[in-house]
């Protein structure tokens, strides 16, 4: 990846009140030889060991899944984030980021490895103690053995820390004694080692690593699911399940740092899988509109189709924006840290927490431009987007899951305001001087000449002008509600889609900017009409949100004043997005896949 000297690093959350410059952002096209060619073997694999035996692997066949995972490791794709002292590759975090990305359309088993290299592995080597790095690490990397993840439970799914589970010491003080039971587990029906949660003495929240064959451990049947079928899915059972206590992980009462830790690191892991999975449903999309015809043309020459071929790959370019702006935001702090004399995995877990809420925004937007391609790629199929024997109608129903896992999108969204407001209590962000600023341009006459006339310098103030509305709404919400804020949730999120919307807006210009610099303005057309038309459609979606978020809690002067506002912060040029649109899915017609 580029150089982090002289660049601005900026801390979690500060791009809302302060401007990024395109020169200190990670962009696709900024990928290396070596990590281009990660992203190719990944391909490679997906399309010769995956595809060819989907329905081998939808039909759960015993021993399949471990053996693809296998193949995987013997390949190194499931011990590139592990440190070469135990046994893994110790890639940065924008390469790993790219496996995941380039293994995100393998349906099931996409879903597998992403869990035994995220939540399976990783508690473990963040918080693992070094005799159970060195025990478990080097086989979790190669695939000898396989990691899972126990933390959701029949009556506690978001509300992680309400688990039922209980951890008792034994009377020889050797054990830790298990009962409970967990539901929903990943690789459960196959994995060599859990991270399971209990409290112990019935408060002390607290992970263990457990093994397959321990006394008391015991397995359900596989789930039924509407998805994701070949991804094994069981329920786990602790019945005195004994614990050597060296298995304890972490510290005792302590194991909301570790759930809560690996699902930042989950959730923008997760946007990459779901960019990839995306591209795919375009791609398979873009074909079939080009094979199909009606009314003696190609369905691909239609408005309406190149409309959505358009739209699918407008979010998908702005999702790949924000990602890799994040990962490597995580990847420069994590050296950050290192140099200030963290370990490696101090670094990363610390790297990861400061950029929690654009995290929780990837999760989000990721998950759900997934399930537009998905929807429109079925909707281009037409009838035969209702048929199995179309791989879009198997995108459809595997895509669902990803809007509920790593926490459900609503509690991502309130998250991303929650986050935010306390980090500014805390003296971490500055939002008070920034919205206090907005505030008094509210009551000043605009000034319709402020800002440079350089290159996307409309471009640019839009985006100001849409963090300005998010700063005017949110402050205007804690000044009114307070500490009741958190109990109106509709308020939260519609103030968490403003932020979606801008920073991925930003994102996306940004990178623009970047490709102008290196290959010249006349060279980034098409990427300029992504953008362009992303910022004229998120204008709405920020105006929309802003007045149904300030309708909610506001009244009088302060309403009328506020709608004036979001309305001077949201108005952009008019825009022909139809011609724009057309120009991008003809771009992708011509070379019948996804083209940026």
């Amino acid at each position: 990846m580029q150089s982090a000297q002289n660049k601005i690093l900026l801390k979690g959350g500060e791009w809302l009140v302060k401007e990024s410059s395109a020169d200190d952002i990670f962009i696709r096209e900024g990928f290396t030889e070596e990590q281009q060619m990660i992203f190719d073997m990944c391909r490679q694999f997906i399309h010769t060991e995956v595809y060819p035996i989907l329905d081998r692997i939808d039909s759960l066949e015993k021993g399949l899944m471990r053996s693809l995972l296998s193949k995987a490791g013997e390949q190194g794709l499931l011990g590139t984030s592990l440190p070469e002292e135990y046994g893994g590759l110790g890639k940065d975090f924008i390469s790993s980021t790219i496996i995941n990305e380039g293994l995100g359309d393998g349906f099931s088993f996409s879903v597998a490895i992403s869990a035994h290299t995220g939540i399976g592995s990783l508690p473990i080597l963040y918080f693992g103690t070094e005799t159970q790095k060195q025990k478990y690490l080097p086989k979790l990397g190669t695939g000898e053995w396989l990691g899972s993840y126990g933390l959701t439970e029949p009556n506690s799914g978001s509300d992680a820390l309400g688990a039922k589970t209980t951890a008792r010491l034994s009377d020889d003080k050797k054990y830790y004694l298990l009962n409970g039971q967990k539901c929903w587990i990943t690789n459960g029906g196959f994995a060599d080692i859990y991270t399971v949660f209990a409290k112990i003495d019935g408060d002390k929240f607290t992970a263990f690593i457990v093994e397959r064959g321990f006394e008391g451990f015991t397995q359900g049947p596989e789930e039924h699911k509407m998805g994701i079928k070949g991804s094994s899915t069981v329920q786990l059972y602790f019945q005195d399940c004994k614990v050597p206590v060296e298995n304890v992980l972490g510290e005792i009462g302590k194991g909301h740092l570790i759930a809560f830790n690996i699902l930042n690191i989950g959730r923008l892991k997760l946007c990459a899988a779901t960019t990839q999975g995306a591209k795919s449903a375009l791609n398979m999309s873009v074909e079939y509109a080009i094979t199909r015809e009606q009314f003696k043309t190609s369905i691909s020459n239609f408005g309406a189709i190149k409309e959505k071929l358009a739209e699918m790959a407008i979010r998908i370019w702005t999702c790949e924006s924000g990602l890799y702006r994040t990962a490597s935001w995580i990847e420069e702090k994590q050296q950050e840290l290192e140099a200030e004399g963290k370990t490696h995995t101090q670094a990363l877990l610390g790297a990861a927490e400061e950029y929690a809420i654009e995290c929780a925004i990837l999760k989000v937007y990721g998950s759900e431009v997934l399930n537009f391609a998905a929807d429109e790629g079925v909707q281009i199929h037409g009838g035969n987007g209702f048929s199995d024997e179309y791989l879009i109608s198997k995108v459809y129903r595997d895509s669902r899951i990803n809007r509920i896992y790593e926490g459900t999108n609503e509690i991502n969204r309130l998250l991303i305001l929650d986050m935010t407001l306390k980090r500014a209590m805390k003296g971490r962000l500055d939002l008070m001087g920034p919205a206090m600023a907005v505030s008094n341009e509210l009551m000043s006459i605009p000034d319709f000449n402020e800002g440079d006339d350089g290159l996307y310098s409309e471009q640019k103030k839009y985006i100001s002008n849409f963090k300005k509305s998010i700063l005017m709404v949110a402050g205007a919400a804690v000044q009114k509600l307070m500490t009741n804020l958190d109990k109106e949730q509709e308020i939260l999120m519609h103030i968490a889609d403003m932020a979606i919307d801008t920073f991925h807006a930003e994102s996306a210009l940004l990178r623009l900017m970047k490709l102008a610099e290196r290959n010249g303005e006349q060279n980034v057309s098409l990427q300029k009409d992504i953008v362009d038309s992303f910022i004229y459609d998120a204008a709405d979606r920020i105006n929309k949100h802003g007045k149904d978020a300030i309708n909610a809690f506001a009244d009088g002067d302060e309403l009328r004043i506020m709608n004036i506002g979001l309305k001077r912060f949201t108005k952009v040029q008019p825009f022909n997005s139809k011609a724009a649109k057309r120009r991008i899915a003809d771009k992708m017609i011509g070379q019948r896949e996804y083209a940026f």
